[in-house]
């Protein structure tokens, strides 16, 4: 049975309507963004399967196009399509960040670079450049590859910061392993990189580390 004859109630794009979109499953998110099952399969079905096949529906939303496309109901039209949702929610996040004070928002700021840096299958370590209010002139990704505290230039990094009039700087980078907790390397990173920027008068305020389920914050920890 199509889920046009399903009750009202129990159809997911109703049921959003009506309850919000929290209330609904991931097989019910997914289903709506698939608009359309397959022979045999409701949308729901097609949804369940996905996720039993992925593993849940972060390595759905985070595979390849290679992958993605090679499962039964998706393709290049639905690869783009996710693509395009995923970086509206970046953006989005962004918007949200820059309209305020980045200090005055640091769940918003865990948020956004998890959005940035999480999916990510190597290491990349970005500035969030901040003018002298602490308010968001750019985001912007300097490093990638095995970091340490040779790869990452402090004389770069300041560069950018005047060339932005930077008055501050929160400092983020992932680790691909999912463990965020900051290593010896990152602290080196982080003491250099406070060293080369203060010369400046541009203030290092964080440094985030991103893995898998934490973010870490250097500010946090007392290490800044």
């Amino acid at each position: 049975m199509g889920i046009n004859h399903w009750p009202e109630g129990e159809r997911p794009r109703e049921k959003l309507l009506t309850l919000g979109a929290q209330t609904l499953s991931d097989a019910e998110l997914l289903a709506i963004f698939l608009r359309v099952g397959v022979k045999g399969r409701s949308a729901v079905d097609l949804a369940r399967d996905l996720l039993t096949r992925f593993g849940g529906l972060r390595p759905l939303l985070e595979s390849d196009q290679s992958a993605f496309c090679q499962a039964h109901g998706l393709g290049e039209a639905k690869f783009a399509q996710l693509q395009a949702t995923l970086e509206l929610s970046r953006r989005h996040l962004a918007a949200q960040l820059a309209r305020g004070n980045a200090l005055t928002s640091p769940s918003l700021v865990r948020h956004y670079l998890r959005s940035q840096l999480r999916h990510l299958g190597h290491e990349e370590f970005a500035v969030l450049f901040l003018d002298t209010q602490h308010r968001i002139i750019r985001y912007e990704a300097l490093f990638r590859g095995t970091l340490d505290s040779a790869s990452v230039y402090p004389r770069d990094v300041a560069k950018r910061a005047l060339e932005l009039n930077a008055g501050a700087v929160i400092l983020a980078h992932n680790h691909p392993s999912g463990v965020a907790e900051p290593s010896d390397a990152d602290r080196r990173i982080t003491e250099r990189l406070s060293q080369a920027l203060g010369l400046f008068d541009v203030r290092v305020l964080d440094h985030f580390v991103v893995g898998d389920a934490d973010v870490i914050s250097f500010a946090e920890r007392g290490w800044l």
